[in-house]
């Protein structure tokens, strides 16, 4: 229970932000780490918890990004009930990658493999199809009303996007406290042994794909109304892939508050390069880089696990310990 009061203050907290922010380029700057917090955490779902790294996640935002917007510009679908079915989008795709998948028995390596031709395979469907706009992408009309899940003041869009990521890091709450939960760690670590107690690692598996999916296809609704633009590379291209990948191994593979943490250290990190570096091309992507290397090989846990390590090594967390546990 303590963790949900924290989580909850937290987003208390950032739910003032733009009452107490006037800036325009903070309020973004703030917005980027939420999405990429979002991506993460969604990311961390079928990662994190359920062992299945995959490469591909931009399928499933690519997905909930390309259906509202073609639902709302070829079909003149409102953009809310676009909202739902960008979810359910991303949902679908996650049952059906994860059913093709692991029918098959992919793990591992050839997971991650199958999830990145995957991404690319839309990709090129996206680049090809008439209806999505093709090479050219497709363009949202602007239409700056809340019933049209579009906003005049760059807050609305903030409220908008911390809602998402909430309910986001509330379902891993949530996880964490049930069963699926339970079996989802039990797979990921053992899914030989995790089959042979009863659990039923397919059925596991399928549902982390499909809660991944669908909170990564509402991130994907959500980019598309922000900036009214999409088009293949954009949607399903390697960037959302890579970024949420990494925010969850910078933060703390399979944790509740290590998406938010690595979200909000790596864009501080890239304002800080960028002020140094300027607009030098792919200098973000090579401290990216440089970072993952540097957490894969001393930091494993991320920075939640070093939270919890220094926890532990602070004067007086023995004696609290030995308290509890007495």
């Amino acid at each position: 229970m303590n963790r949900l009061v924290l989580l909850v203050a937290i987003f208390a907290v950032l739910a003032v932000v733009p009452l107490a922010v006037s800036s325009a380029f903070w309020l973004n700057a703030i917005m980027l780490a939420l999405f990429s917090a979002l991506i993460g955490q969604a990311w961390n779902i079928a990662g994190g918890y359920a062992g299945q790294f995959s490469f591909g996640h931009a399928l499933f935002f690519g997905v909930g990004a390309y259906g509202v917007a073609v639902l709302q510009v070829q079909l003149g679908v409102n953009p809310w009930l676009g909202l739902v079915a960008g979810g359910a989008l991303g949902a679908g795709a996650g049952a059906g990658l994860g059913w093709l998948t692991f029918r098959y028995g992919l793990r591992g390596s050839y997971f991650a493999l199958v999830t990145l031709a995957f991404a690319e395979v839309f990709r090129i469907l996206a680049n090809s199809v008439p209806w999505t706009g093709a090479g050219e992408g497709i363009l949202i009309p602007l239409d700056a009303r809340p019933a049209m899940l579009q906003f005049k003041a760059l807050s609305g869009y903030y409220w908008l996007l911390l809602a998402l990521t909430f309910a986001c890091f509330l379902t891993v709450w949530r996880l964490g406290c049930s069963r699926l939960g339970a079996q989802m760690l039990a797979v990921r670590d053992n899914e030989d042994a995790a089959s042979a107690v009863g659990v039923d690692a397919f059925s596991t598996k399928l549902k982390a794909m499909a809660l991944s999916g669908l909170f990564m296809g509402l991130a994907g609704v959500f980019y598309a109304q922000r900036y009214l633009y999409l088009d293949p590379g954009l949607a399903f291209g390697p960037t959302q892939s890579v970024e949420a990948l990494l925010v969850a191994i910078v933060g703390g593979i399979g944790t509740l508050f290590g998406p938010l943490l690595g979200a909000f250290a790596l864009h501080l990190l890239g304002e800080v390069a960028q002020t140094a570096l300027g607009d030098v091309p792919g200098a973000n992507m090579v401290i990216y880089g440089t970072v993952l290397v540097v957490m894969v090989l001393f930091l494993p846990r991320g920075l939640a696990g070093l939270g919890h390590r220094l926890g532990r090594r602070t004067p007086g967390a023995g004696k609290r310990r030995r308290a509890r546990d007495a």
